[in-house]
């Protein structure tokens, strides 16, 4: 029977790891990387059994993977509306500039605004600038999905860490 310690542990690191899946819906949270640290703290308190190196080896790469899909997902949903490479690099260095300089919604602000910015330029005509911003945010609602989905996935993994530990 576990006692209240084991109890106490595994309810706060879960409401941490779930603090994480729903502040995914925010696009400036590192959802993802909070539950990575709510498995971290937990291994640290808990004790990393071999079982439990291994399940925090692939949260890990769960996590790096979901935190790379989101710039794939979005470049790549770019290029498809007609971006050029220019713009999805200009949108790159103004996404983190401006989550540098005006944190939190510098960068959630600073990416589509330069995509339309670079493609109206390139183009001279704001209809094929929107169809590539429309391509950059279908890009970016499959990054939520599937980021989303990494994060149930990630706390699938601890919970079983957690119950075979």
């Amino acid at each position: 029977m576990p006692s209240w310690l084991d109890l106490s542990l595994f309810a706060v690191t879960l409401i941490v790891m779930l603090v994480g899946l729903f502040g995914l819906l925010v696009p400036v949270f590192p959802g993802l990387v909070v539950i990575w640290l709510a498995a971290l703290g937990y291994g640290v308190l808990a004790g990393f059994h071999t079982l439990g190196i291994w399940l925090f080896a692939l949260i890990t790469l769960l996590m790096i993977v979901g935190s790379l899909v989101d710039n794939l997902f979005m470049g790549a949903g770019a290029r498809q509306g007609g971006a050029s490479w220019l713009s999805i690099a200009v949108a790159t260095v103004a996404g983190i500039a401006g989550t540098l300089f005006f944190p939190p919604i510098g960068g959630l602000v600073a990416v589509p605004l330069a995509i339309l910015i670079v493609e109206t330029l390139r183009h001279r005509n704001f209809r094929l600038a929107l169809q590539a911003f429309r391509g950059l945010a279908v890009g970016w609602g499959l990054a939520f999905v599937v980021r989303f989905g990494i994060g149930v996935v990630m706390i699938m993994v601890w919970i079983i860490w957690d119950w075979k530990g």
